[in-house]
């Protein structure tokens, strides 16, 4: 079972983090306010980032290595990879 990685763009602008292994029915939970605490009134919310993982607990580091990351390393982290998949 792969892991993904996810940042989120809140309608307030703000990026929020997390893990799932079904990226479609955790983004159904958070448009329906069940997702998360942070994420229950700041939506609707547009995915601005993904990385997979093979299990869980290597999910669990690198949502940990993202949140510890300040506003402009996370934005740097996803205008990287928009780039990147720009120039394929």
């Amino acid at each position: 079972m792969a892991w993904i990685v996810y940042i989120l763009e809140c309608t307030d602008g703000s990026l929020y983090t997390g893990i799932t292994n079904d990226l479609d029915q955790r983004m159904e939970a958070h448009a329906t306010g069940k997702g998360a605490k942070y994420t229950k009134r700041r939506g609707p919310f547009r995915v601005r980032y993904t990385e997979q993982y093979d299990t869980k607990g290597a999910a669990l580091q690198r949502e940990a290595a993202i949140k510890s990351l300040k506003r402009p390393a996370k934005v740097a982290l996803i205008s990287a990879i928009r780039i990147q998949a720009s120039d394929i």
